[in-house]
């Protein structure tokens, strides 16, 4: 296992811990709570996490299982509308009494799995296949992202830590992806972005002589890219038409492009 893979683990298992901290002890009221994503109350939230944590196990650990569930999933056609047939597994076990222990267990599971996974190996998913570090950083994105929403339907103040890294790392490597998505071309060049920590440190991407640069705070960056946040209501500061135009457009996750959150 690798340095990278082991610290990304590391920070996945602090950020569940963390969200389900904040759930844990909810009543049946606190669990049909809604959050900031239409149609979606606390409960879905977390059974969303729960039901693509064991599909990246499945993907992990069993062969049989996993293509089974992509012989279902393209029955469903979940092909072209990935996020409804996910949000449909999610749904079906969002009202289960033991939702939080099995996400746990399943947590606990994933983690074990893909500490073993063999260095240099992908494994199969619903897009590319990825390596262990690749699908670690996968599920710490949902994982926060979800939590994000969790928080503001609970009301209780989200704070960033320095495990949002990942997420940003991610929403830069997802660049031409975001644009590939839409039938854009990308950009032909690199950004130059540096983002402010939530510990003030400065995170930086791409030559510091890049013609196009992106600054701001990190933990709206990672907002943005995981589509929690409208871009006028971010620090966000785009240098360069081409940045500006990644910045209406930017998405960490993979599938079609989601519609995104409206302005406050």
């Amino acid at each position: 296992m690798t340095d990278v893979l082991t610290q990304v683990l590391a920070d996945l298992e602090a950020e569940g811990d963390a969200l389900e901290w904040l759930v844990a002890d909810l009543d049946a009221d606190g669990w049909h709570t809604p959050t900031p994503a239409p149609g979606w109350d606390v409960a879905a939230q977390v059974a969303h996490l729960t039901w693509t944590d064991e599909a990246a196990l499945s993907a992990a650990t069993d062969k049989d299982a996993w293509d089974a569930m992509l012989v279902e999933a393209m029955a469903a056609d979940a092909l072209t509308d990935l996020g409804g047939y996910v949000d449909q597994q999610a749904r079906a076990i969002a009202g289960e009494p033991d939702l939080v222990d099995r996400w746990r267990r399943t947590r606990a599971e994933l983690h074990h799995a893909l500490t073993a996974y063999p260095t240099g190996q992908r494994m199969p998913w619903f897009g590319p296949p990825m390596s262990a570090t690749s699908m670690a950083t996968a599920r710490l994105m949902e994982t926060w992202a979800h939590g994000l929403d969790v928080h503001a339907g609970l009301g209780v103040l989200a704070v960033d830590t320095d495990r949002i890294r990942h997420v940003a790392h991610l929403g830069v490597r997802t660049r031409d992806f975001a644009f590939g998505v839409r039938g854009l071309e990308p950009p032909a060049g690199e950004f130059r972005i540096d983002l402010l920590s939530p510990g003030d440190d400065v995170w930086s991407w791409g030559p510091e002589d890049a013609e196009q640069t992106l600054t701001g705070s990190a933990g709206d960056f990672c907002r943005l890219v995981t589509q929690r946040i409208h871009r006028d209501d971010t620090d966000l500061m785009a240098s360069g038409a081409d940045v500006d135009r990644w910045l209406d457009i930017a998405q960490a996750f993979a599938g079609p492009p989601g519609e995104g959150r409206t302005p406050s």
